[in-house]
C-alpha cells in the first residue's frame, strides 16, 4: 500500500473571518500548528502502526512546514507539509495540504483541509488494506482540524467561559 490518497474535511467555526484569518497567521508562526499536527499524527497514524505491529518502521512526525498565507476576498489559504523521519534518517512527506478559511457569514468561517496523504514507510510496507489506512488518515485530518478549530475560536490567552457560553466548532452532518 504505497499509493497517495486525496484527503479533506471541513468544520464550521463560530468566529468571524477577519479574526480567524489573523489567528491562523499567528498559529502558522507559533508552535500550535506543530503541536496540533503531532497530536493528530500520534493519535491516529502512529496508533494504527502500534495496533498492527508495524510500529518498528513508523516514525513519529518529524516536522511541519507551513507555507505563506495567500488571500483573496473572503478566503485565506495556508499550505502545510508534514514529514516523518524514514529509515536512515531521511525525511519522508506524509501530507501536503492546504488549510483554507472561507467567509461563511458575519460571525462564521469555514476551516477546510484538502490535500494528499502518503502512508509513511513501515506502515506502507505492513500490507494494510488501503481502506483502513484511508480511514486513519481521515481521522488524523479530523483531529488536526479539531485542534486548529479550537485555537481559532478560542485563542490562547482568552478568558475561560462557562460551557453554555462557548462557541464550539460545528461539524457538518455526513450523508
Amino acid at each position: 500500500m504505497t499509493d497517495e490518497m486525496f484527503i479533506g474535511d471541513h468544520v464550521l467555526l463560530n468566529v468571524g473571518f477577519v479574526a480567524a484569518r489573523t489567528r491562523l497567521g499567528n498559529l502558522a508562526g507559533g508552535g500550535l500548528l506543530l503541536g496540533a499536527s503531532e497530536h493528530a499524527y500520534g493519535e491516529t497514524i502512529t496508533g494504527l502502526a502500534d495496533t498492527t505491529g508495524s510500529v518498528a518502521g513508523v516514525s513519529r512526525l518529524a516536522g511541519v512546514r507551513p507555507g505563506d498565507i495567500t488571500e483573496t476576498p473572503g478566503r485565506a489559504q495556508l499550505p502545510v507539509h508534514w514529514e516523518v523521519t524514514a529509515r536512515g534518517g531521511a525525511l519522508f512527506p506524509v501530507l501536503d495540504a492546504d488549510l483554507t478559511l472561507t467567509l461563511a457569514g458575519e460571525a462564521r468561517t469555514v476551516l477546510a483541509l484538502s490535500g494528499v496523504f502518503r502512508p509513511p514507510p513501515g506502515l506502507a510496507d505492513a500490507g494494510l488494506d488501503r481502506e483502513i489506512v484511508s480511514w486513519f488518515a481521515a481521522a488524523a485530518v479530523r483531529v488536526f482540524l479539531a485542534r486548529l478549530a479550537s485555537a481559532l475560536v478560542h485563542p490562547a490567552g482568552a478568558t475561560p467561559r462557562s460551557p453554555a457560553q462557548h462557541s464550539w466548532p460545528t461539524w457538518p452532518s455526513r450523508p
